[in-house]
């Protein structure tokens, strides 16, 4: 839980996360010897070397596991937030297109409703003949 609340909050310091994962080991290791009086004293004995050092490596896979499947999932969380931000920028994008292609429309029928009909412009008659070659 201590680890878990750890990289929630947004820790990844590789020392502190060993330090938790010994933590978690000697805990472990604890609740087992723990068990062990409970259900006998031959139970209660020290675990051999290969179990205990199996156990160990065990555990120490599942947590790296745990770690990378919480990395997976604040990833995963960031990717849909870009997603979605991207999303509602592009929506945002079009409906001011779509605003702004109105006002031009009107823009344009008013234009043309205020000023006075203008008929196609007409080449000037020019002032002097041209001159001969």
């Amino acid at each position: 839980a201590l680890r878990l609340s750890y990289l929630r909050s947004g820790g990844h310091d590789p020392a502190i996360l060993d330090q938790l994962l010994h933590l978690q080991l000697e805990a472990t290791v604890l609740e087992k010897g723990t068990a062990g009086l409970r259900r006998g004293r031959r139970m209660a004995e020290a675990p051999s070397t290969g179990t205990h050092g199996l156990d160990a490596a065990l555990l120490a896979v599942e947590l790296e596991n745990r770690r990378l499947e919480d990395e997976l999932l604040a990833l995963k969380v960031r990717r849909e937030r870009r997603a979605n931000a991207g999303s509602q920028a592009a929506q945002q994008h079009t409906e001011e297109l779509a605003q702004l292609q109105a006002e031009v429309g009107m823009l344009r029928c008013h234009a043309e409703q205020t000023r006075p009909w203008l008929h196609p412009p007409v080449c000037p008659h020019p002032i002097a003949h041209p001159l001969p070659p």
